[in-house]
C-alpha cells in the first residue's frame, strides 16, 4: 500500500512499526458547535483509510480525541476559548455544551457509516497525562514558565518546521487573520502547554497542577492521548490540512522532545470541502450538517458517495447541484447492486481478478474514484451474479455505501417523511401556512404525495418518480 506522507511530501510505501498492530490517531472534533459537512469529509477520508487497512489484512487500533477544553480561536494561542464562548452564547455549562455537541457529532458520524474508533477519549479525562509530559519538558529545558503560563521553546529544535518545510521568518506573527502577539513568549512560535489563572479569569474548567490552578493548551491533548493509548511509536496521524500548522507541527515538537525519538511515521491530511464562496466555516452563519442534509431529503450516504468520487487530497466544491447529481448516481447504483442475489456459485478466478483490480486502486493512495470505476465495470461485466455479490459485499466493507441492502423506497424514507409531516402539522398550528406549503411542495418533488384527512395526514409514493 502507498499513501501520501505530508512529512516527506511524497507518496510512500506504507511500512508499519509493528505489522501485527497498526496504530492510527485521528484528531477529533472541538465540540463547541455542530460539525459541518466540510468537517465530515475529513472523517470520511480517515474512515476509508481505517477500513482499507483492515481490508488489506492489518489489525488496526484507532484512537480519536474529543476537544472539550482549551481550544482557542487563533494560531498564536490567544483569543477567545471556543468552549467558553459557546457556553456563554447558549447559557449552558461548558460540559453541557461538550456533551450536547459530542452526541450531535457522532449522530452525523454514524449517518455516514463511519466506523467508530476503538478509543474515543475527551481531553478532560487525561489531565494527569499532560501534567506528566509538561513536567518532563520543563525538567529537560524544552519548556519554560512565563507570565503565569508554561510554554514550549521551539528554538530548542533544529527541525521544528519539518512538517511544513517553512522557514522561521516565513511564519511571522500577523501573517494570518486572527493571530495576535503574546508578549509572554520568548519566541514568536512558542506555544502554550499549560495556562494558569493569568489567562481567562472566567474559565470554568480548571485543574490543580504543580504550576497553579489552570488548564491545558490545545496542542498537548493529542500528544497525551495518543501516547497513553498507542504508545511512543505511532504509525499514522491524521487530520485536515488546516491542522498541519500549527497543531500537528506543535504535536511533533512536544512529543519527540518528550520521548526522545521519532514519534509518527506517516502524516495523513484531507483537503477541504469548500462551498461556492470558499472554505466552510462554523462562523459564517447557518451550519450545513449531515443531519440538515437528511432533513432536506438527502440520503447521507449520497454525500459519502459524492466525497468518494473525488480524491481525498483534492479540494472539493460543494453545491446542491453537485449533491443532486451524486444522489441520482447513487440511487442508480443502488438499483443495480441491490438486485444482485446471494449465491454460492462463486468463480474463484473472476473473484481474484476483480478483487485485485479494486485492491490496486485503494493501494494507490486510496483512489476511491478509480475503485468506484472498477465497481461499475464489474456490474457491466459478464461475471455471474454470485461472484458479483461476494465481491461487492467485500468491497462495501470499505466503501460503506449499503450497496446490497434491499430496502424499498418507502422503508428508506419512512422516518424522514413522518418527521416532515409532523413539522408541517406544527407549522399549520402556528398559522405558518407558507412553511406548510413549502414542506408539501418539497415532498411532492421527491414523489411523496400528502393526503389530508379527518384522521390526520397520510402519504402516498408516486412510483413514476424514482
Amino acid at each position: 500500500m502507498k499513501i501520501y506522507n505530508t512529512l516527506t511530501r511524497t507518496i510512500e510505501e506504507f511500512i508499519p512499526w509493528n505489522k501485527d498492530l497498526i496504530s492510527f490517531y485521528t484528531c477529533g472534533p472541538t465540540v463547541y458547535h455542530y460539525a459541518h459537512i466540510g468537517n465530515m469529509r475529513n472523517y470520511i477520508g480517515h474512515d476509508i483509510l481505517d477500513k482499507t487497512l483492515r481490508y488489506l489484512g492489518y489489525n488496526v487500533k484507532r484512537v480519536m480525541n474529543i476537544t472539550d477544553v482549551g481550544h482557542l480561536t487563533s494560531d498564536s494561542d490567544s483569543g477567545d476559548d471556543k468552549m467558553v464562548s459557546s457556553a456563554k452564547r447558549e447559557n449552558k455549562t461548558v460540559m453541557d455544551i461538550a456533551r450536547f455537541y459530542t452526541d450531535a457529532f457522532f449522530r452525523d458520524f454514524e449517518l455516514l457509516n463511519n466506523r467508530m474508533p476503538e478509543v474515543v477519549s475527551p481531553a478532560t479525562a487525561n489531565i494527569h497525562e499532560y501534567i506528566k509530559i509538561i513536567t518532563k519538558l520543563l525538567d529537560t529545558n524544552y519548556a519554560y514558565k512565563s507570565g503565569g503560563n508554561i510554554y514550549f521553546d521551539t528554538t530548542k529544535l533544529d527541525d521544528y518546521y519539518k512538517l511544513t518545510n517553512h522557514k522561521a521568518d516565513e511564519m511571522v506573527v500577523g501573517v494570518r487573520e486572527g493571530v495576535e502577539e503574546d508578549s509572554s513568549k520568548k519566541n514568536q512560535n512558542d506555544f502554550v502547554l499549560w495556562f494558569t489563572k493569568s489567562k481567562f479569569e472566567d474559565q470554568e474548567l480548571k485543574w490543580d497542577s504543580p504550576w497553579g490552578l489552570g488548564y491545558p493548551g490545545w496542542h498537548i491533548e493529542c500528544t497525551g492521548i495518543s501516547i497513553k493509548y498507542l504508545g511512543e511509536y505511532l504509525d499514522i496521524h491524521g487530520g485536515g490540512v488546516d491542522n498541519i500548522f500549527p497543531h500537528h507541527t506543535n504535536e511533533i515538537a512536544q512529543s519527540e522532545a518528550y520521548i526522545g525519538h521519532k514519534w509518527c511515521n506517516y502524516w495523513f491530511h484531507n483537503e477541504h470541502l469548500n462551498d461556492e464562496t470558499g472554505k466552510m466555516s462554523k462562523s459564517n452563519g447557518a451550519i450545513l450538517t449531515v443531519s440538515v442534509l437528511k432533513e432536506k431529503g438527502y440520503n447521507p450516504l449520497a454525500f459519502r458517495f459524492m466525497c468518494l468520487m473525488s480524491h481525498y487530497r483534492r479540494q472539493l466544491v460543494f453545491s446542491y447541484d453537485a449533491l443532486d447529481g451524486a444522489a441520482n448516481a447513487y440511487k442508480k447504483l443502488l438499483n443495480k447492486t441491490s438486485n444482485i442475489k446471494f449465491g454460492e456459485n462463486v468463480s474463484k478466478k473472476d473473484y481474484q481478478l476483480w478483487n485485485d483490480k479494486f485492491k490496486a486502486c485503494l493501494e494507490d493512495d486510496l483512489n476511491t474514484a478509480n475503485a468506484l470505476t472498477v465497481l461499475y465495470d464489474l456490474l457491466k461485466s459478464n461475471v455471474n451474479d454470485d461472484t458479483k455479490y461476494h465481491l461487492i459485499s467485500k468491497w462495501d466493507e470499505v466503501l460503506s455505501l449499503d450497496l446490497l441492502k434491499k430496502e424499498t423506497k418507502k422503508a428508506q424514507n419512512e422516518e424522514y417523511i413522518l418527521e416532515m409531516i409532523k413539522k408541517r402539522d406544527e407549522a399549520k398550528k402556528n398559522k405558518d401556512y407558507q412553511l406548510a406549503d413549502e414542506i408539501r411542495s418539497n415532498l411532492l418533488k421527491q414523489g411523496i404525495i400528502l393526503k389530508d384527512t379527518k384522521e390526520g395526514t397520510f402519504y402516498e409514493l408516486d412510483e413514476k418518480i424514482s
